[in-house]
């Protein structure tokens, strides 16, 4: 069974203590724990960085591996062509995920270049959305 792969971009391993009136107290540790159970035995690869190249190397690994990604690409969603174009690449379902929703927010956060592949786009839910992703992602892979 392939593993769905979730991966989370820059500084969203500061989760808990970075402005929690936005994103929350809840950890990425925690996120991490709430997503293996909602995924009820499905393998799961969980990674986060704040580089934009091991993004991508994710996304290329998970062409040959994955059977779905769920990725909150936080700053690069709006930034990275080339995050764009490796999805681009994936044949499996994307779904894009941030904790804000980011239509509240400034005019820079509504225009994300991943939306533009991803076959779903979680916004808003806050921490909790991860786990109704993964739910909706073991879903979508038949398992």
């Amino acid at each position: 069974m392939k593993p769905i792969f979730i991966l989370n971009g820059p500084n969203l391993n500061r989760l808990g203590t970075r402005e929690p009136h936005i994103y929350g107290t809840v950890t990425l540790a925690e996120i991490e724990l709430s997503c293996r159970e909602a995924a009820a035995g499905h393998p799961v690869v969980f990674r986060q960085s704040n580089s934009e190249e091991w993004l991508i190397e994710w996304v290329q690994e998970a062409i040959d591996d994955a059977a779905g990604i769920i990725i909150n690409p936080a700053a690069f969603s709006f930034t990275s062509m080339a995050l764009l174009d490796a999805l681009k690449m994936f044949p499996g379902p994307i779904t894009e995920l941030h904790i804000s929703n980011l239509y509240r927010r400034e005019a820079i956060y509504h225009r994300s270049y991943v939306s533009m592949v991803a076959t779903s786009v979680m916004a808003g839910f806050g921490p909790g959305g991860y786990a109704l992703a993964v739910t909706d992602m073991v879903r979508r892979v038949g398992c």
